[in-house]
């Protein structure tokens, strides 16, 4: 299988900025993919899906649409045993079961502010601590070394 670093194709300086925030990771491409395959290995992925499905979700403008997916995000993530629950306190889900029949964009608002919280508190830290994420900016670094050093 070949290396998990020939998959990316952020530069060091990217891949190093991704330690900066939790924002700064979600926004680059590779990053997301990186975190992702991270948080699959700890078998929390719902989080990042359950995050993605709502920013898609808030672009949402045709009103059959904004009801369809909010419906699939509740089936998906919040209701009780969804097959991607993601872990929010009774009162959110609550007010969340409660106000599905008429859905509208910020329905998701404090879940989704739960679980962002929940990776940039907790998951964050571990993905930049892994040996993934340290392999990752490696590598690139030595990459970079061999490219310029060629000698080496």
């Amino acid at each position: 299988m070949p290396d998990r670093c020939c998959f990316y194709r952020s530069t060091t300086r990217e891949t190093m900025a991704w330690s900066e925030s939790v924002d700064t990771l979600l926004a680059n491409k590779d990053g997301l993919a990186a975190f992702r395959t991270f948080l699959k290995s700890e078998f929390s992925e719902e989080n990042i899906e359950f995050w993605l499905a709502c920013e898609d979700f808030r672009k949402t403008k045709s009103s059959t649409k904004i009801a369809s997916k909010a419906q699939k995000i509740y089936s998906d993530f919040i209701q009780a045993d969804a097959p991607k629950e993601i872990n929010i306190d009774f009162r959110t889900r609550n007010h969340i079961s409660q106000n599905i029949s008429e859905p509208t964009l910020s329905c998701f608002d404090d879940a989704q502010r739960l679980i962002y919280s929940l990776m940039a508190k907790d998951s964050f830290p571990r993905f930049l601590r892994s040996e993934e994420y340290k392999e990752l900016v490696n590598k690139q670094q030595d990459g970079n070394q061999k490219r310029w050093l060629p000698f080496l």
